[in-house]
């Protein structure tokens, strides 16, 4: 577990990242034949980091149904951190049109951690397994120390991966901002009031305005 941390911190990127943490589940994990993170955004599903398609499946479900324990523990304002199903069968009163149709799916258990840090939920971290009552305690208990090292790296390599796009952005409006400067013999409050009025009145995000006069030499 020690070394699965370090190997998280040493990802180059967001994606990295979360292949690794869904990879250790499963080799971290008793009884998890499949892992991915699941992040919802209002009610629509993204997976990300899938193990296997059966991860996938399962999310999607979840989404066109509107139910299930993934689903729900994602929807951190339920308050519900975590979650370990034995038997899925046992489960039909309060998921009734979720559990036949994940059962037909493969899934015989499922588990899964809210991931958060002090600032945010960052979504879930959710096991399948195609056996019944595969999780046990220990399981349990290895899945939580992978989810809150999970989260630190997710959070960190997130805020990385941001601070770097916003470097990159503050790169090219300025590349813009000469180029018009230059051309057009403005000032550079000028060219900047250029890009921002060209951007308001297009709707075009300011990076996008700045690319495209680094890539054509004008707005025209």
């Amino acid at each position: 577990m020690a070394s699965m941390a370090r190997d998280l911190l040493s990802q180059e990127s967001v994606d990295a990242t979360l292949a690794r943490i869904t990879a250790s589940a499963t080799e971290l994990v008793e009884g998890c034949d499949a892992a991915g993170i699941l992040v919802l955004h209002d009610s629509k599903v993204e997976t990300l980091a899938p193990t296997h398609q059966l991860v996938i499946d399962n999310d999607q479900l979840q989404q066109r149904l509107g139910e299930g324990p993934c689903f729900n523990a994602a929807r951190s304002s339920q308050g519900e951190r975590l979650f370990r199903i034995a038997d899925l069968t046992g489960e039909q009163p309060r998921w009734p049109h979720y559990v036949p149709q994940a059962q037909a799916l493969g899934v015989g258990s499922v588990m899964g951690f809210l991931l958060f840090d002090d600032d945010e939920d960052l979504g879930a971290l959710n096991l399948c397994s195609r056996k019944p009552d595969a999780f046990t305690e220990t399981s349990e208990l290895a899945g939580w120390l992978l989810a809150s090292h999970a989260a630190v790296a997710f959070s960190s390599a997130r805020t990385h991966t941001q601070m770097e796009q916003a470097v990159a952005t503050r790169h090219v409006i300025g590349e813009a901002m000469g180029i018009l400067m230059g051309r057009r013999h403005l000032t550079e409050h000028e060219a900047f009031d250029v890009l921002r009025r060209y951007s308001q009145e297009n709707n075009i995000k300011l990076r996008e305005v700045a690319r495209r006069v680094c890539t054509e030499g004008s707005l025209s």
